[in-house]
């Protein structure tokens, strides 16, 4: 990739409906050098560049303040996430938990960070009271070269920044642009109802592109096909979208509303409503939702405080009514309301499907939730820089084995 930079204005917003559509140019140049993540050598001091970095975290002097958190997210395979701080961001393992590096910058912040897998790599957007970058910008940041190797420029602030080894994907309040990361040229652009959260999301799995963002009304799911070059829109709740999850492979979404009662699964392919699980029955904002690798689990964080585990039992291509009903999993325990012989009687909340598996935090505290990659385990990440690895039983169900816990922040101080 070629230092690169591009001014978006709000003109080139049209045909925001226009059918997905591939670049006219076969040959868009060179492609940027991707190669696991090394610890580089310190950037060279200011203007405008790190201070300082570290392979691991420094030996903090005494009585010296912790960075406050501004951002956090796991990379696309969940085996690392990275920490955007007041003074720059951080890279941390999840199995075994270690730092992996970090990056200083003097006097200014960073409000998003996203990995691409664990490559070199790294998209930036300045952000808190002193963003180092501006806000309406997206940095491309090669860690090999310690410098930004790229950036493109927006007339409002950015929200969310999704990367594919193809595509650079920047979500706006009101729109969404989707660009080759090659030439940093763009490839479509998408409006959308108001979308502070930035919700996007995107398939991982080599090949053909699914996007899913919020729709052009209240309540609506967006769903881009880009190799079929088609769009489907989901009426998925009556309530605004509040979180959206992809599978890996791009064929299930799930969907909750600001209610944060329910949430639902669908087919990507053809809006099929493939199940719906009850989180509680109190209005919750949902912080992530996050599906494990084999599409068996779904995972749930709140404000409410506790990490739910919900089995799923999706079989593509069939609604949950026509869905044949399998016999019951004996290693599955059934999670189903006992009272369903006068489920018409009763309120939904007694037949609902609850989840499988809990674990209690702090209530009212943001966490990010993500499947381990050790059988049945979850890993917790939240943004007073706490980090828990825990393990569920599939069989019985109940509270989740707490495996470890650090904060990630002040690694020397025990939760």
């Amino acid at each position: 990739m070629k230092t690169a930079s591009r001014d978006v204005g709000e003109e080139e917003d049209s045909s925001v409906d226009s059918p997905p559509r591939e670049n006219p140019n076969p040959n868009p140049g060179p492609s940027p050098t991707l190669q696991p993540i090394r610890v580089a050598p310190p950037p060279p001091p200011p203007p405008q560049q790190p201070s300082s970095s570290s392979s691991a975290p420094p030996a903090a002097a005494e009585g010296a303040a912790a960075p406050s958190l501004l951002h956090l997210s796991f990379n696309q395979d969940y085996g690392c996430f990275a920490a955007g701080t007041d003074g720059g961001f951080r890279i941390y393992n999840c199995d075994p938990f270690r730092e992996i590096f970090r990056r200083d910058f003097d006097g200014g912040g960073i409000g998003a960070v996203e990995m691409l897998f664990r490559c070199n790599i790294l998209a930036l957007v300045g952000g808190g009271s002193q963003p180092y970058y501006s806000p309406n910008k997206v940095m491309i940041w090669d860690d090999h070269q310690s410098r930004c190797i790229g950036e493109l420029s927006f007339r409002s602030e950015v929200r969310a920044v999704r990367l594919r080894r193809d595509r650079i994907i920047v979500v706006l309040d009101h729109k969404i642009f989707v660009y080759n990361f090659a030439d940093l040229k763009l490839f479509h652009q998408i409006e959308t109802v108001p979308n502070p959260k930035g919700l996007c999301v995107v398939s991982q799995q080599q090949g053909s592109l699914v996007l899913v963002c919020p729709g052009g009304q209240k309540g609506q799911v967006r769903v881009e096909h880009y190799g079929a070059r088609r769009t489907k829109f989901i009426m998925a709740h009556d309530s605004r979208i509040a979180c959206l999850a992809l599978s890996q492979d791009g064929r299930l979404i799930a969907t909750a509303s600001t209610k944060g009662t329910l949430i639902r699964i669908f087919s990507t392919s053809d809006g099929t409503l493939l199940q719906e699980v009850r989180r509680g029955a109190d209005r919750a904002e949902i912080y992530s939702l996050a599906f494990s690798a084999n599409m068996q689990w779904l995972a749930v964080s709140s404000d409410k405080g506790t990490v739910h585990v919900f089995n799923l039992k999706v079989n593509l291509g069939l609604t949950a009514n026509d869905r044949p009903r399998p016999a019951p999993d004996p290693n599955v325990p059934h999670v189903g309301s006992s009272l369903s012989f006068i489920k018409g009687v009763l309120p939904k909340y007694f037949h609902s499907e609850w989840s499988v598996a809990q674990f209690r935090l702090h209530e009212g505290t943001q966490y990010i939730v993500a499947f381990g990659h050790q059988k049945n385990t979850v890993v917790i990440v939240g943004m007073d820089g706490s980090f828990y690895r825990c393990q569920f039983d599939p069989a019985n169900g109940g509270e989740m084995t707490q495996l470890e816990c650090y904060n990630f922040l002040k690694p020397d101080a025990a939760m």
